[in-house]
Parts: C-alpha cells; structure tokens; sequence
C-alpha cells in the first residue's frame, strides 16, 4: 500500500519540524518527513533552536526579533573586547604588577568606584525612570554610549595618577546608569518580542545567546591582552575600532525593531503625515523614521497628566479650557508648554486623542514650515485659549477616522507607551 495511502495523522513541532502516521499491514508507524531533502530533527541548526531560540521560534516571536538579536550579538561582542581593554587599565591603575601599591589603597579606590556607582544607580531610577518604557530606543542607545565613554575613562585612567581615583569613580557613575538603562530598556523590549506571553523564556535565552558571545570574547581576549600589555598606543586604537563596530551595531539593532505601540515620538509622525497628506504610516514605517537620538530640549515640551493647577490659575480660565471641550480632559498653553490634565473616567482612547491635541498644538506653536491642512487654520489664531478651543474643534472631526485607520493599519490602541503622569482630576462640566 502507498505511503500517501496509508498517512493516519500528521503533526508538528511549531514550524521545525513534522511527522505523519503511517498504517501498514495492521501496524502504526510515526516517520519524519523529509525538509528539502534532509531530515529537520537530528540537524545542528534545530539542537541550536533549542538551545538558544525561544520555544516557538519564529512563530513565538516578533517579526524584528531576528535581525534584532544578530546586531545585539555583534555589538556584545565588541563590548566585551572593550571591557577587557579597561579592566586590564583599571587593574593596572590600582597597582597590579606594581610593587610600591598596597592592597588598602587598592581596596580603598574599588570601594568608592563601587560606592559612587550604587548612588548614582538609585538617583537614575528616580529621575529617568518612567522614561525608559516609552523612550526604550532611545534610552538603550544611550546606555551604550555612555557605556563606551565609561570605558574609555577606565582605559585612560591609569595616564593620570593623581586623578586616578575620581575618573573610576566617574567612569563607576557611567556604568551604574548604564546597568539601570540598559536592563530595564531591555526588558521593554522583551515585552515587546514576546507574542505568546513568554517574557521569561526569551529573556532566558537571550542571556545563554550573551553568554556565548561573551565566552567567545573571553577567547579572543585572551590572545589580545599580551599584544597590548605595555603598549597604550594599541590598546587605544583597538578600542576605537571596537568602538565604532559596538556604536554601528547597536543603532542597527535598535533601528531593526518595529514597534506597534504609540509613544510620543511615533504617535507625532504618524499623526503628521496623516494630516499633511491623508496617508497613514504602517508601524514599520513610523518606526524607520523615528528619532532613536536622545534629544537635548525641545521648543515646545509636552506634559502628560499634569495637576489642575498647572492649567488653570482662576476660575475664569476654567470655563475658557471648557470652551467647544465635552471630552474628559482639559488642554492649556503655559509658559511655552503644552499641559494636558486628565480626568479621572479617561479612556485609552481619551488619552491618544488628547495627546493628539497636544501634538497639534505643538506643531503650530513651534511654527513647523510643514503645517498645513487643518493646522494651518489653527497657525492663524494668536490668543492661546482661542487655539485650544479651535484645536478641539479640529480634533472632534479628525480623531475618530483617524483612530479607525490606526486599528487597520494594526498599531496597538488598547494600551499605549505615552509618558503620563498619575494625576487625576475631576471638576465640574458646567459652563456659564
């Protein structure tokens, strides 16, 4: 009997691999079936799958975890060679291999780099905290720069005794920041990788895929370290080299994620483009386009959640932010600032659409040469509680066709990654 005939069941494992059930003379018999002319099951690349690729893969997974986690691989790589280059300076610094260093002062100097960086860890969880969910590009970026500048102080420590000990404490303040940064930033991500609600099982297999490239550096340097002992020239331009390929990496990687949750930044050019031309930005296309450089002030900020009181100084200003506004939130332009105040029953919807609002506002006060469309009405109007009455208007006809596109193009609208802050406030809606 043919084989096709006799195929009871197939199964599979994910997209790795699969099986059928054979039935043949009374017997059943489960064979694999053959990918491109080889078996998938015994191969190297599947015992590699599942050792270091989450349960699932590709299917578990983002569509942008692949690319991701090659340039990640690349960029620890070279980190892990430049860290070798600044613990062989540092250890150099303290005294190793110097007869007329003590053991305290060795201890002593660690202890502060140690100290200081335990500080300044706690006092960057504070400050940037919030901001590392909705600035992770950003924000992980950064981690890295300021990584390799921290390293850099390490290796050019040792040629400045008498300021040996506070530049490892600086470069130990650097590192603290970057731990936080750089942990948390990848933690977001990791929620964004996750499609099976499986946070724990990539975060595990990413740190088997870093331990493996760290142990390959570990390797290498180990073959580096006697060509730069004695020799501060090389060791400087090995670790330019190792540098530029851990900054190039690692903008690759965080331009390869495609993010499909609004935070300002993406919200700002889908809206944009949206108004300027009628086209909606697919989250790939925002996310190429998005800005992945901290930016060191902006014209116009933008404050999320604020108190009443930041809005509204008398009761008159009041009935003036109600003005054309039924919506559970209240728009005001002070000292240069656009303020959003949310009240206490505001949806997640409620939330884009003011920081929309916002958005708009913004546009217009920084007199963008690219406003155009319905903007360009409101760049007409001086008064600023004129602008946000008129703003509502504006945001009343556009917002809900444009939250409809946003679902059709498969941006996430059920929770957002919008920096507000927690107050709430409810006041009355009567106006006179």
């Amino acid at each position: 009997m043919d084989d096709s005939e006799g195929v009871i069941a197939t199964e599979r494992y994910g997209s790795q691999e699969s099986w059928k059930y054979l039935c043949k003379d009374g017997r059943m018999k489960r064979q694999k079936d053959a990918v491109d002319g080889s078996m998938a099951g015994n191969s190297i690349s599947g015992v590699f799958r599942s050792v270091f690729l989450p349960q699932g893969y590709p299917e578990s997974v983002s569509e942008d975890y692949l690319q991701y986690q090659l340039w990640d691989t690349v960029q620890a790589f070279s980190s892990s060679l430049s860290g070798t280059l600044a613990t062989q300076a540092s250890l150099r610094g303290v005294g190793v291999g110097n007869q007329e260093a003590t053991v305290a002062a060795a201890t002593i100097t660690w202890l502060l780099r140690d100290g200081t960086g335990m500080l300044g860890r706690i006092l960057f969880a504070w400050l940037k905290g919030t901001k590392l969910d909705s600035e992770a590009k950003k924000w992980r970026l950064f981690a890295d720069i300021l990584n390799d500048m921290a390293m850099f102080m390490e290796i050019a420590a040792p040629h400045f005794p008498p300021f040996f000990t506070l530049i490892v404490c600086i470069a130990g303040i650097f590192k603290s920041i970057v731990g936080v940064a750089g942990g948390a930033t990848r933690a977001a991500l990791t929620v964004h990788q996750a499609r099976r609600n499986n946070m724990a099982d990539i975060s595990a297999k990413d740190g088997s895929q870093e331990t493996l490239v760290n142990l390959a550096g570990l390797l290498v340097s180990l073959a580096l370290i006697p060509l730069v002992t004695d020799n501060p020239l090389l060791t400087f331009i090995l670790f330019f080299l190792f540098t530029v390929l851990h900054l190039f990496a690692n903008y690759k990687a965080v331009r390869s994620v495609v993010m499909e949750t609004l935070n300002e930044a993406r919200l700002s050019i889908v809206l944009h483009r949206y108004l300027l031309q009628g086209q909606l930005l697919s989250p790939k296309e925002a996310n190429q386009k998005e800005p992945v450089f901290l930016s060191l002030g902006k014209t116009v900020p933008i404050k999320l959640g604020v108190r009443l009181g930041d809005i509204i100084q008398e009761p008159g200003e009041l009935q003036l932010a109600l003005k054309n506004n039924s919506k559970p939130y209240l728009i005001g332009i002070k000292n240069g600032t656009v303020c959003v105040c949310l009240g206490s029953d505001a949806s997640v919807h409620d939330e884009i659409m003011a920081a929309c609002q916002a958005l708009c506002l913004r546009a217009v006060l920084r007199n963008d040469s690219s406003v155009g469309g319905a903007l360009k009405q409101l760049s007409n109007t001086k008064d600023p509680w004129d602008l946000v009455s008129q703003s509502h208007k504006m945001i009343n006809q556009i917002f809900q066709t444009f939250l409809k596109e946003l679902d059709q193009a498969k941006w996430h609208t059920d929770w957002t990654l919008l920096d507000w802050n927690e107050w709430r406030v409810e006041w009355s809606k009567k106006r006179t």
